[in-house]
């Protein structure tokens, strides 16, 4: 691939995000006035003395973990590369066979056991933090299994695709990065696809939602006729979540024939019919708005300047470093982990580009939800502040987070900007005009 080639992708893609953000960022005149409104307002969301301390506490515990693991990332793969530990086990893991598969898998179970184990203080830390607020009631073992169940999905899934990018190295060095993005892509969109059906059983369980609720489904089917999105009683299921977790939550996954909503059984336990009609709205939203195809598209396409980047980053740090490592190569094993370190610095570079893109869709979905519910609640403003209270309150969510933190780590609007918002947003009143549905 040529460079004129590769800077016209690559303008390409920026115009593609572009065009991607005004459209998530495109408001009516009376989303617009809502807005303005949430913003400044700070009692539709508020929390009384005991869980407000304990609320900025646990949030000054998030940012500490948060930020600890993400610089801990790059500079634990910094260190295990000049201790010369990546290259010992390079060595340890060609020496156990002459087999390109047996190596390449042996490598990687490695260094991937190498890094858990690096990263395991923090994560037990962050357990021991949910279960002292009472975030989670996930016993250890159970924990652990679960710790366990992921590691081996990272490890048989990864491993096939090391060994493609190791392929496509030796016969396309220069332009691997391209190469591989192509089947890279593949597999995101088959990971969204298959993951109802093979990966989120493994550690949750699930049952259709009219085996526990009927009544509540014959209520969802209510929002899902106003929607007219094709979502039969049949794709929504109820989530266990009580086995692990206390807070509320909904969500859909998949796509096309694996396409579902889910609603945790903590939230049908803790919420009314009419609350949970709202936050099942904002889900179908989701569908509705084309999010989940457009979440799966920014990713595939983002991840070709991430291969770029990372390609470029990998053979200069290797032109810099390689003899110090013993990694003279690209093709070498050990090369897997600069490529890491690289991906893992863009990653946390982009983290406030991808979480811009999350917290706009989450917010258009919060004004489809408001919308939808319309005519099926009584008090769609008065229901979609509740809801956010409950969510909060269970969450201890902090009603004002640190901005640079809310920027750059939080998927979703705030608590207490989305509480606020659905107090405010009123379409139907006189002189103002919904976004999705007309009067």
């Amino acid at each position: 691939m040529r460079f004129g080639s590769t800077v016209f992708l690559l303008v390409a893609l920026a115009v593609g995000f572009a065009l991607t953000n005004a459209r998530l960022s495109r408001e009516t005149p009376t989303e617009a006035r809502a807005d303005r409104l949430a913003t400044l307002d700070r009692a539709a969301y508020t929390l009384p003395p005991g869980k407000m301390e304990k609320a900025v506490a646990l949030s000054r515990v998030d940012r500490t973990l948060a930020v600890t693991g993400t610089v801990w990332t790059p500079v634990q793969l910094l260190l295990i590369l000049a201790l010369g530990i990546v290259a010992r086990v390079r060595d340890l893991a060609t020496r156990l066979s002459r087999n390109r598969w047996a190596q390449g898998f042996a490598f990687l179970f490695l260094i991937l056991l190498i890094v858990r184990l690096l990263n395991l203080p923090l994560q037990i830390y962050g357990h021991h933090v949910a279960l002292s607020y009472g975030l989670s009631v996930q016993g250890w073992l159970s924990w652990l299994a679960d710790k366990a169940k992921l590691f081996a999905l990272e490890w048989g899934i990864g491993g096939l695709l090391v060994m493609l990018m190791f392929w496509i190295i030796r016969r396309s060095s220069a332009h691997w990065w391209f190469w591989f993005w192509i089947p890279a892509a593949f597999c995101v969109v088959a990971g969204v696809f298959v993951s109802p059906y093979v990966i989120d059983p493994l550690f949750n369980n699930f049952e259709p939602l009219a085996k526990s609720d009927p009544a509540l489904v014959q209520r969802l089917e209510q929002v899902v006729a106003r929607s007219g999105i094709p979502i039969p009683p049949e794709r929504m299921f109820l989530m266990k979540a009580s086995a692990k977790y206390t807070g509320l939550n909904a969500y859909v996954t998949g796509f096309g024939a694996s396409k579902r909503v889910v609603v945790w059984d903590t939230t049908v336990a803790g919420s009314k019919p009419d609350e949970i009609a709202f936050i099942f709205a904002h889900e179908m939203g989701h569908y509705a708005l084309g999010h989940v195809v457009l979440g799966v598209t920014l990713s595939c396409v983002g991840l070709l300047p991430f291969f770029w980047l990372g390609y470029h980053g990998m053979c200069a740090l290797l032109r810099r470093y390689g003899t110090a490592w013993k990694i003279p190569s690209q093709d070498d094993w050990g090369a897997l982990v600069v490529l890491a370190l690289v991906l893992s610095v863009l990653s946390t570079a982009a983290g406030p580009i991808s979480n811009h893109f999350s917290r706009a869709m989450e917010h258009n979905a919060d004004v489809y939800g408001q919308e939808a519910v319309h005519g099926i609640v009584a008090d769609p403003q008065g229901v979609g502040r509740r809801s956010f209270q409950a969510m909060g309150e269970e969450s201890f969510d902090d009603p004002t987070p640190h901005p640079v933190f809310e920027w750059w780590f939080d998927t979703h609007p705030t608590t207490r900007f989305r509480a606020a918002f659905s107090q405010t947003y009123d379409p139907r009143a006189a002189d103002q005009h919904p976004k999705y549905f007309a009067k």
